[in-house]
């Protein structure tokens, strides 16, 4: 009986120290660059929420200039094959904030603009 009492103390002391230690971990991640900010606009809040989870701003902001239904594919790969837990609602704000802000259309419309 006694060596049984010990081990029953020993398992609880290792469950108290393992839940203190667990505790006491955490991650916190630098800010963001100031050339990695994110575009203010409508749908800013579901990619921050949905995308950041896994990667930076700073990949978000320097991909190629897709377009509409190329951003839209690249949400539906990220639910697909990576596993993002995005919402369908979510995936359509984050693609639709993709195109707007970050997309060929958005490229070719800066170009018209500015002559160049």
């Amino acid at each position: 009986m006694n060596v049984r009492r010990k081990a029953v103390c020993l398992a609880a002391v290792l469950v108290v120290t393992a839940v203190a230690f667990a505790q006491q971990n955490s991650i916190h991640l630098p800010p963001d660059n100031s050339i990695s900010q994110l575009k203010s606009d409508a749908g800013e809040d579901a990619v921050r929420k949905n995308c950041n989870f896994c990667h930076s701003t700073d990949y978000i902001v320097r991909q190629p200039h897709l377009t509409a239904p190329q951003w839209d594919a690249e949400v539906k790969k990220m639910i697909a094959v990576f596993g993002a837990p995005i919402s369908p609602a979510d995936a359509k704000t984050i693609a639709d904030y993709l195109a707007k802000n970050y997309g060929a259309e958005s490229v070719e419309s800066k170009k018209a603009e500015t002559g160049k």
